[in-house]
């Protein structure tokens, strides 16, 4: 089933999951317990991460197919441009348009590690919306999902400029947007105030990563660019040293983050749960 299909078709929002490859058998035997958890809450559909650099393209592709016919749930396989020329990213679209996957998250992708910026690879894209006019063009039974960024991609200069690209991403094929993560639920309302401004009137869902750790979401935050609230800072200095705490406080602050988002009517709301059940079941439970 394709992701716009469902937007569309829905008039309650829809709730969908994000999970990344791990690196070894245990940590893949852990994933099958958080996806078997989750998948009882019935989500529309989840998403698995390509990793920095398409480091783990291979086992994205697989655990996408396996999630599709093995476990049931509508999957959306991310896709980057990273180190990746033209022609291997249409094999890698033919290959799982044959396994039935119909929904791509077309990103540029983070440079791999060890480099410092993005480089455009030999016969391959540069951005994201080169992708997106790529799948469009060769590939159009996709459906196709676009990343959008309530407070700009770290590398945009504007939030004008950011708005820009996303609007070239929209205009090259894309159906819908999901946001990165955010804890400012203004800036997000802002951000779709833009987009409306700019021309941009595809379904844009946004994006909640529940706070489990501090040390690991002021990683997170600095990577993505996410700007943490003074308050929501200081909450958690208090209690930083006490994972449990930390773990409520966090999960009871995404519980408020989305009950003011649904409150505006947003399409759905997409989880980034880190490949772990319990803040995102509990979160759930409390909203839908």
């Amino acid at each position: 089933m394709k992701i716009i299909d469902l937007l569309n078709r829905s008039a309650a929002p829809l709730f969908s999951f994000e999970f990344f490859p791990p690196k070894d058998e245990d940590g893949m035997a852990a994933l099958y317990r958080t996806i078997s958890d989750l998948k009882e809450l019935n989500p529309s559909f989840v998403s698995v991460t390509y990793g920095a650099g398409g480091s783990t393209r291979e086992k994205t592709l697989d655990l996408v197919i396996r999630i599709k016919h093995e476990i049931g749930l509508e999957p959306m396989s991310h896709l980057t441009c990273v180190g990746s020329t033209g022609s291997f990213i249409r094999e890698i679209l033919e290959r799982i348009q044959a396994d039935g996957i119909e929904n791509v998250l077309a990103l540029r992708g983070d440079p791999p590690k060890g480099e410092t910026g993005f480089q455009k690879p030999d016969g391959g894209f540069g951005y994201a919306y080169e992708l997106v006019w790529e799948i469009k063009k060769n590939h159009d039974n996709f459906c196709i999902g676009v990343a959008g960024y309530p407070e700009k991609h770290p590398e945009s200069p504007t939030l004008e400029e950011d708005i820009r690209y996303l609007k070239l991403k929209v205009d090259s094929g894309a159906d819908f947007i999901v946001t990165q993560l955010f804890f400012n639920n203004n800036a997000f309302f802002e951000f779709l105030e833009r987009a409306e401004k700019s021309g941009i009137h595809v379904p844009i869902i946004p994006g909640i990563m529940p706070i489990t750790n501090f040390n690991q979401i002021r990683k997170f935050t600095e990577i993505c660019g996410a700007a943490m609230p003074k308050k929501l800072v200081e909450d958690l200095e208090k209690i930083k040293n006490n994972p449990e705490d930390v773990q409520k406080y966090g999960t009871e602050y995404a519980i408020n983050q989305c009950r003011e988002l649904l409150d505006k009517g947003v399409k759905g709301i997409h989880f980034y749960t880190l490949n772990k059940s319990k803040a995102t079941m509990e979160i759930f439970r409390e909203i839908a």
